[in-house]
């Protein structure tokens, strides 16, 4: 956290017992804050929540022998760290119930809790029992929505720190001014992040940020790539929105209009963004871009690619356009010999790419080779004579 603090930003550490971590399984797809269960224990206890948050965190010990707290360990059996004796064990029992199917235990347990289980769910055995239990009593939804709410900044608190960082231009300019202020009735200033494939394989939803303005339905745009210099023509296009989107998770919704502060997808932009663009109003020619986002990590694991069937080339060249369009972190190449290379993460499984790749493009690639193309990542091999 201290290598990306920022004194604009403020603290930028964690703290448990301030709810901004959560303990999660994201595996099982559950997940809890502090808050889960300090609210609990705060109704049964009497005791305030902020105060109960604190013993549930440190050296804050309970030993329930005595039913007393204190702030070391007393050396007692029953002593234990508040975190152990009400977040950690209740969970461990409930997990170990599930996985042993004692339903006669587990239901008035989850009773107390507040938990209900459906009909059809209380059928379920083992670990599929377990992961349906937790998700149901923590789920992460719940535990991500909270941290969200309470300790992320709202747009019109953080572009006004925020926009040294996001602008290029001069600071006291109208568009700074503007994105300063999270001014609806501004510019147009829209930051295009990324690139989501249609549901037919061939269009691309522009989904971006408004940070002032706001965005319509058949609105003429300024669309200024990754290349463009202020005061040249190169990367700078004029286009107009076909449909503005509301994307709420796999659910998008047409809207009239977007005002800033908030997430829109685009329809009719593709043919002229690549990755990554700001949007500005059509004749406001002196507006600069905004800064494009950087990775603390690259592609450097290479991937030769051909197509199964020789007849699919000329869709591997325009799926493989569409795979680097749709993924910010995906390079595609074409060496002097005539290959074609992926430059892909190291945690992006070759498997991932085939995947995602039949899915915007119909067609199946056979994975030649890979290799690694960056010299800070090295691979340790330990070799043993066959006997």
């Amino acid at each position: 956290m201290a290598t990306y603090e920022d004194p604009l930003l403020g603290d930028v550490q964690v703290y448990p017992e301030k709810g901004t971590v959560a303990f999660s399984a994201g595996l099982h797809g559950w997940a809890f804050t502090l808050t889960n269960f300090a609210k609990m224990y705060a109704a049964k206890f009497g005791v305030d929540e902020a105060k109960m948050m604190e013993r549930l965190w440190g050296e804050n010990y309970f030993d329930p022998a005595t039913k007393k707290r204190t702030t070391k360990n007393i050396g007692s059996p029953t002593c234990k760290r508040g975190f152990v004796q009400f977040c950690y064990e209740p969970i461990k029992q409930i997990i170990a119930t599930c996985m042993a199917d004692q339903k006669d235990k587990l239901w008035p347990m989850l009773q107390k809790l507040g938990v209900s289980m459906k009909s059809d769910e209380k059928e379920l055995v083992g670990k599929a029992l377990m992961k349906r239990v937790m998700q149901t009593w923590l789920p992460a939804a719940n535990a991500l929505l909270e941290m969200m709410i309470f300790h992320l900044h709202s747009p019109a608190k953080a572009q006004k720190y925020r926009v040294e960082n996001l602008y290029e231009g001069p600071l006291d300019d109208p568009y700074a001014n503007a994105i300063r202020n999270c001014d609806p009735e501004g510019p147009l200033m829209l930051y295009v992040s990324k690139m989501i494939p249609a549901s037919d394989k061939v269009r691309f939803y522009a989904f971006g940020r408004v940070f002032d303005g706001k965005v319509a339905t058949g609105m003429k745009v300024r669309i200024m790539g990754p290349n463009y210099v202020p005061g040249q023509k190169k990367d700078l296009y004029v286009k107009s929105v076909q449909r503005t989107v509301i994307w709420m998770g796999k659910k998008q919704e047409s809207v009239e209009d977007v005002p800033c502060g908030n997430t829109v997808a685009m329809v009719g932009l593709d043919q002229f963004i690549t990755k990554n663009a700001t949007l500005t109003n059509e004749k406001e020619a002196d507006a600069c871009p905004i800064r494009a986002m950087k990775f603390s990590v690259s592609p450097v694991v290479r991937v030769a690619v051909q197509c199964k069937v020789a007849s699919d080339l000329p869709k591997l060249v325009e799926g493989l356009k569409r795979l680097a369009k749709s993924d910010p972190m995906v390079l595609c190449t074409i060496e002097e010999s005539g290959e074609h290379i992926i430059a892909v993460l190291v945690n992006f499984t070759l498997r991932s790419v085939s995947r995602i790749f039949r899915r915007i493009s119909w067609v199946v690639l056979r994975l030649l080779c890979h290799r690694l193309s960056s010299p800070s990542v090295r691979l340790f091999l330990r070799s043993q004579a066959a006997l």
